[in-house]
């Protein structure tokens, strides 16, 4: 990674771009770290770290060891792990989620939250998702799960102690309470929650009372913060949590999507995270206004790392921004077999498979270009725009041939296929945001496919409606994942390289 110096006084929304949904964050000292959901990949639960709260650098996933993350071959797409919550107390990282596939809620602990992460302590008596943790004066941790229910335990070994108990149900006709993250603010413990669905009609609500235990006093001006009703360019706005800076300013980190096209609007690089301000009037927050450009905090932006585009593959460990689909066993993915390559040995026979071999990144540009060279001398292998098993857009090599295949629900079809050039091919995908709404039907962006000359030319072989690989038509709770993957035998890939062109 390199460092870019920071000029501007403005900061662009969405601060943590591309699929990384229901953001925690917790300060020690100078520093801010934010975990986000993950779902059915591996390893699980990204790990980012920033000092100004503008820029933020993935540093490693806090689950990256299969006695951390057990997710069965099968365990379907949008399953996984779900909405963790990041606190730091007495020099130690705390770190919360559910596996709703598999081990339910599990707490994890770290002195570096680069990790290594410890084992799970798991967590039998919590029900419920969206597990939270607090601390009161006398030591006591309080666990608050979507519902709104609590219950105490202790954190070295996960005990409970009593029944759990509802607290709060959120604003009368609101569906879906979630989210919680309950802190001591002043004289009061502040409930903070998500309702209404993560879709459209998502917003943040608060309550308060002077025990963690409540009874709560909800907000009059709830929600505090929703995009519901309005055609403002973020949408689903929600699942937020609290920090304070160190000058003693307040902030927000919240999920929200970036709808395009036409009707009803398409949002193809699932939810983001998103970062406003927040002042206390009367004892209640304040949320400032959310836009994709806002201006900077009092303090002065740090130079970042900048993630780098192009990836050899000369390192023995893949970077931490590279996910899988479930696991990855170390000898169907591997860059030692063949150094300078990354070698795929097949499992599933293709990307409707849940097994398949695939390690990606996801896409965080509406507009990108993706390149990749393959050998497939001993099999077949190539690259693909993947939603789920029943929604991508792949292009295969094999010896023989270069095909496009396309996967939208029921519908499974090569649409386009050439003869093989002689020797690795460089695959090319590319991402082009609809830039005019013509028609009210308008798709929120094409995805061309195909491969490159020797010089440099796109061969492109098709292009497709990109709405197909949308939240809104494929559902779930993630977003596109572009990579590579082996179909049959092996597949080694000489690099790979991810190229913004957002405009």
């Amino acid at each position: 990674m390199s460092s870019k110096p920071e000029t501007g006084s403005t900061i662009n929304n969405p601060v943590i771009p591309g699929f990384h949904p229901d953001p925690s964050i917790c300060r020690a000292g100078a520093d801010y770290y934010v975990a986000c959901s993950s779902f059915e990949y591996f390893p699980g639960v990204p790990i980012f770290h920033s000092r100004d709260l503008a820029h933020w650098t993935q540093i490693g996933n806090a689950l990256d060891r299969p006695s951390q993350l057990s997710l069965p071959p099968d365990a379907p797409s949008s399953g996984g792990i779900y909405a963790p919550t990041l606190r730091y107390r007495d020099g130690r990282f705390w770190l919360i989620v559910t596996n709703v596939s598999g081990d339910g809620n599990l707490l994890f602990t770290a002195t570096d939250p680069a990790g290594p992460w410890s084992e799970p302590i798991r967590l039998p008596g919590v029900q419920g998702i969206d597990p939270d943790l607090a601390w009161d004066d006398d030591g006591n941790c309080w666990c608050t799960t979507a519902g709104v229910g609590q219950i105490r335990i202790d954190p070295h070994t996960g005990e409970t102690f009593g029944a759990q108990r509802r607290i709060w149900s959120g604003t009368p006709g609101a569906k879906a309470p979630e989210a919680p993250h309950l802190y001591r603010i002043g004289d009061y413990w502040y409930l903070l929650i998500a309702e209404g669905g993560t879709e459209r009609c998502h917003g943040v609500s608060i309550a308060r009372g002077r025990t963690p235990t409540g009874p709560f006093e909800p907000c009059p001006a709830n929600p505090i913060l929703t995009h519901r009703g309005t055609d403002l360019p973020i949408q689903n706005t929600g699942h937020a949590d609290l920090v304070q800076a160190p000058d003693g300013s307040w902030w927000m980190v919240l999920l929200g999507v970036r709808p395009h096209g036409g009707s009803p609007g398409w949002h193809v690089l699932g939810r983001e995270t998103f970062l406003v301000p927040v002042d206390w009037v009367d004892g209640w927050p304040v949320v400032g206004e959310l836009s994709s450009v806002m201006p900077a905090p009092s303090w002065p932006l740090q130079p970042h790392a900048v993630v780098p585009g192009r990836d050899d593959f000369d390192m023995s460990e893949l970077a931490p921004y590279w996910i899988s689909l479930r696991h990855r066993p170390p000898e169907d993915c591997t860059t030692k077999e063949r150094p300078g390559w990354l070698t795929l040995h097949a499992r599933g026979e293709s990307l409707d498979d849940t097994d398949v071999t695939f390690v990606g990144r996801r896409q965080q540009h509406l507009s990108c270009r993706v390149r990749a060279v393959v050998d497939v001398t001993e099999g077949r292998g190539g690259l693909a725009v993947r939603l789920d098993e029943q929604h991508h857009y792949d292009i295969e090599a094999s010896a023989d041939e270069v095909q496009v295949r396309a996967r939208i629900g029921p519908l499974n079809a090569v649409v386009a296929s050439r003869p093989a050039p002689p020797g690795p091919v460089v695959l090319r995908i590319e991402v082009a945001a609809v830039q005019t709404v013509n028609d009210a039907r308008t798709g929120p962006d094409t995805v061309s496919i195909g491969i490159e000359e020797p010089d440099g030319t796109f061969v492109e072989l098709t292009s497709l409606d990109g709405r197909y690989l949308s939240t809104e038509v494929g559902g779930g709770f993630t977003g596109r994942v572009i990579g590579m993957f082996a179909s049959a035998g092996s597949a080694h890939f000489d690099w790979f390289e991810y190229e913004p062109l957002d405009r």
